[in-house]
């Protein structure tokens, strides 16, 4: 039996090893502990999380953890608050903290906070804990060293300060002509309580003996933790750093930096991806197995990719399999479906875009000529070309584009910004008209 730890601040990692057989890792942040339950300990401890900076660990992680039938503890820290909060659900919360929050006698996610030095200098707190200062003015006050309105008052003024700034020095530095400072002062060093350190050992203890078959944790949950979009979205990367996609990537991104105009549309892209992942991140919006059946068709026909081996062929040399092709197709879809949301807010930006490549001018004048063209056909109604929907199908896609016909029209649309396939189907019949007009006559601009 194994057992992962995240400790930090609250309890150095020498001091973990010497109360049980375990791995430790430092703070957790998102994705961590899914990335520890991977490996299938039989045990998860979590102490001490990040608050700010990193985004901090997600509940579905333990849920997920707890599905895979491994228990999890948690105190002190973020372990107590996600303990507070997941404990019905099977996770088991250890010591005085954990308990003040789950009977919500404590609230705030400030009252576990410190701040600390970085992992190099060994995650050494720098500020005190609120419930550590708690704990000590409460013991300072049962040795008769504060009465009870002096130790409110001790308590308010850490409280009020921001919990970086929580030191003894500073919570002090007010009540120096108070009769019982000296006295206080004195005997805070050997006196103050860490109210964290004493939880996290505790819980140790009892991870300890629940790995040598001496006490249980917690029943795992008998429901399956659902799979949003968001959670899909942190499995997928973490999937992606344990199966070495991102590896050996350097090189050909630099292939691609010598094409500088490419690079650029590339990452321009990338960042839309990036930016649509991280609007949707935290909620509970679903990918709809219809909507991903659809973008699939439209990506193979793209792509050239209907036959199941031209498919199999492709990502291979992608160095995707089929979870892989999923997950690409999930992005893309969250990507479009942002882009959507934005319907025509995105216009004036577009032209902005045109004009910055300049790409404006010849469309611009490409749009007149056709203008120009049709109102002349509209006005000798008996010589326009005859087309019927299919044929102007066929010919824009296979002829125009190369490429098959989209068995939706309605998505292929809404996918080039306009409302469904009837406008599409317009569009296309200008521009088909459009052609006929100029056959022999080369159009001044381009569409691209």
């Amino acid at each position: 039996m194994t057992a992962i730890v995240f400790a930090g601040p609250t309890i150095a990692a020498v001091e973990v090893r010497a109360l049980i057989d375990a791995k430790v890792l430092p703070p957790a942040g998102q994705g961590d502990i899914y990335r520890a339950a991977r490996e299938k300990p039989s045990v998860i401890g979590l102490i001490d999380g990040y608050f700010e900076g990193v985004p901090s660990v997600r509940h579905k992680e333990i849920l997920w953890a707890m599905e895979q039938g491994i228990a999890v503890f948690g105190s002190a820290s973020m372990g107590a608050l996600r303990a507070a909060e997941l404990s019905v659900f099977g996770m088991t919360g250890v010591g005085r903290i954990f308990e003040d929050y789950a009977s919500s006698l404590l609230s705030d996610d400030d009252e576990v906070a410190v701040l600390h030095s970085p992992e190099e200098l060994g995650f050494k707190p720098l500020s005190e804990p609120m419930v550590s200062i708690r704990a000590t003015v409460e013991h300072a006050a049962s040795e008769g060293l504060l009465a009870a309105d002096e130790a409110a008052q001790l308590i308010n003024t850490a409280k009020a300060l921001f919990y970086k700034d929580r030191t003894w020095d500073r919570i002090l530095e007010g009540f120096g002509d108070a009769h019982w400072h000296s006295v206080f002062s004195n005997w805070l060093p050997a006196g103050r309580i860490d109210a964290k350190r004493q939880d996290a050992c505790e819980m140790l203890a009892q991870m300890s003996a629940f790995l040598t078959g001496d006490a249980r944790g917690r029943g795992v949950p008998g429901h399956r933790v659902e799979r949003t979009l968001a959670w899909q979205k942190l499995a997928s990367r973490v999937e992606a750093e344990n199966t070495g996609v991102q590896k050996g990537s350097r090189g050909l991104l630099d292939e691609l930096r010598l094409d500088p105009e490419r690079y650029a549309g590339f990452r321009t892209k990338a960042a839309l991806r990036v930016l649509a992942l991280q609007r949707t991140e935290g909620t509970a919006k679903r990918i709809e197995h219809a909507a991903l059946l659809d973008l699939m068709a439209r990506h193979r026909a793209a792509r050239g990719l209907s036959q199941s081996r031209v498919l199999q062929h492709w990502l291979r040399e992608n160095g995707l399999d089929g979870t892989g092709y999923e997950e690409l197709l999930r992005d893309t879809l969250c990507a479009e479906e942002t882009v959507s949301a934005l319907g025509n807010h995105l216009d004036p930006h577009i032209l902005a875009e045109l004009r910055y490549a300049g790409a404006y001018a010849g469309l611009q004048e490409r749009a007149k000529e056709k203008e120009q063209r049709l109102q002349k056909m509209d006005a000798a109604a008996d010589s326009l070309p005859g087309a019927d929907k299919l044929q102007v199908l066929i010919w824009y896609f296979e002829t125009l584009l190369g490429r098959e016909t989209p068995s939706n029209l309605d998505s292929h649309a809404k996918s080039i910004g306009l409302a469904d396939a009837e406008e599409f189907y317009a569009l296309i019949t200008r521009e088909f008209m459009y052609h006929q007009s100029c056959i022999n006559q080369p159009a001044a601009g381009k569409t691209e």
